[in-house]
């Protein structure tokens, strides 16, 4: 497990109040309200343009917001935000870390980027939670799998302390193996109370991972579901209907 054994633990939620972006004329996101609080892993489905990296982009600071808010644990964030720095962590679809370092040298610059300085043995423990196998500690990530950069990423958020995470298209390209790993370790990072908000395009891993589900068309939430509520199957016909 992450969070108990390493910090004091404090629970965080994400919220979108009204939140629009436009491109000129073109609305990319419109009025989103979305919350994500602790402990939640919230899919968010739809088709390319849908609004979903908008989304993630604009929680980030990446964007700035047309209209609306973005809150952090009630507390409205611009795009400079210490708040925002401090307490969220992104995996994108390609984890973007230094091919040339190992995992324990990727981890060790990114921690004290984040200002925490570890021991070796300290890096090594974040390494093992997240799954990186031992033997892949001190090789350089060029010859890293997509999984597998993956959990040197995680394992950055973990150390990190991040209370909320982002993911974008996280197991696209990943076979079901590594799918099933990295399914598993986003529920130990939601039973530490992370708040995650994950933009997929995989239904049925959204039913067992998310505990909820929202289905986006042309920058509108159109359904928010729980997804202890409804099964592959009825959600894949629903998202179906949707788009």
């Amino acid at each position: 497990m992450f969070g108990p054994h390493l910090f004091t633990f404090y629970f965080f939620m994400l919220q979108a109040i009204s939140l629009s972006k436009n491109y000129g004329s073109y609305q990319a996101l419109k009025q989103l309200n979305l919350t994500v609080n602790a402990g939640e892993v919230y899919c968010l489905l739809g088709q390319n343009g849908a609004g979903k990296t908008t989304t993630i982009n604009l929680f980030l600071g990446f964007i700035t917001p047309s209209e609306g808010k973005i809150l952090i644990n009630n507390e409205e964030v611009s795009a400079a935000d210490d708040l925002r720095r401090q307490h969220l962590a992104y995996i994108p679809e390609v984890v973007m870390l230094y091919g040339n370092l190992s995992a324990i040298e990727n981890l060790n610059y990114f921690s004290r980027l984040a200002g925490f300085e570890y021991t070796e043995d300290k890096l090594i423990d974040f390494l093992n939670a997240c799954g990186l196998q031992a033997s892949a500690h001190r090789k350089p990530l060029a010859g890293f799998s997509k999984g597998m950069r993956q959990k040197v990423g995680i394992a950055i958020a973990v150390a990190k302390d991040a209370k909320i995470i982002l993911m974008d298209e996280p197991t696209s390209g990943l076979d079901p193996k590594a799918t099933a790993e990295f399914t598993e370790l986003v529920k130990k990072l939601a039973s530490e109370g992370r708040s995650i908000l994950m933009a997929t395009h995989d239904i049925f891993n959204a039913v067992s991972l998310g505990t909820h589900i929202g289905i986006m068309k042309q920058g509108t939430l159109i359904h928010t579901l729980k997804a202890s509520e409804i099964s592959a199957t009825d959600l894949q016909e629903l998202y179906l209907q949707t788009i």
